[in-house]
């Protein structure tokens, strides 16, 4: 059997962008796209398109920076959702995680990661403004600062708990539940809707 074509159009790169996808690596890489070419038809032409066009109508959303097809976001939109209060996440895989949770159908603001003096990462380097105007409207109630268990993920939230002390919400965050270190995205729900309906006061 001949060994894989080189280039930007041959199997070795796609092996090598694969094995860039977090929990794989150059061997899961080459077994998922053996996968692919044995069901070229069913499996890897759809999944081509698939992500082709999700490539084309992908959009961040401009008011709680999600992403979605769509510009308000499905979340901000749904007129179902509890507008007094806002869920505040690093990243989208965090919110994915926090609407898994049966009863939470507030709104949510995504940070984009966390303030780090060492990778350089600053207040406006993240969505914090954006919040703290959000949290400014009439009829916001709560702001839950749902960061991660991590000494940075606690670092920015209570900067965005100092930032937010002059509007009417109560800000409170995630407790019981969440273990120092936890990343939100890798909790299994129960351990996300204790930590939510335990949240405290910050």
């Amino acid at each position: 059997m001949s060994a894989p074509t080189t280039g930007p159009g041959g199997i070795d790169a796609l092996i090598q962008l694969l094995a860039k996808m977090p929990g794989l690596g150059p061997r899961s890489a080459r077994r998922a796209v053996l996968h692919l070419l044995k069901r070229r038809e069913s499996l890897m032409e759809p999944l081509a398109r698939a992500l082709k066009e999700t490539a084309d109508a992908i959009k961040t959303c401009s008011v709680c920076h999600n992403i979605d097809t769509v510009d308000p976001c499905a979340i901000c939109t749904d007129p179902k959702r509890n507008r007094s209060q806002i869920c505040v996440v690093e990243e989208v895989g965090d919110l994915w995680a926090m609407d898994r949770v049966v009863g939470f159908r507030g709104l949510y603001h995504v940070l984009g990661g966390t303030l780090s003096a060492l990778d350089g990462v600053g207040p406006q380097d993240l969505h914090i403004a954006s919040l703290v105007e959000r949290a400014k409207h009439v009829g916001v109630t709560e702001v839950i600062l749902a960061t991660n268990a991590t000494v940075d993920g606690q670092t920015t939230a209570h900067y965005i708990a100092d930032r937010l002390s002059d509007t009417q919400a109560t800000i409170s965050g995630l407790a019981h539940g969440v273990p120092m270190g936890g990343e939100l995205d890798y909790l299994d729900e129960g351990t996300l809707a204790t930590a939510l309906k335990a949240r405290k006061p910050i």
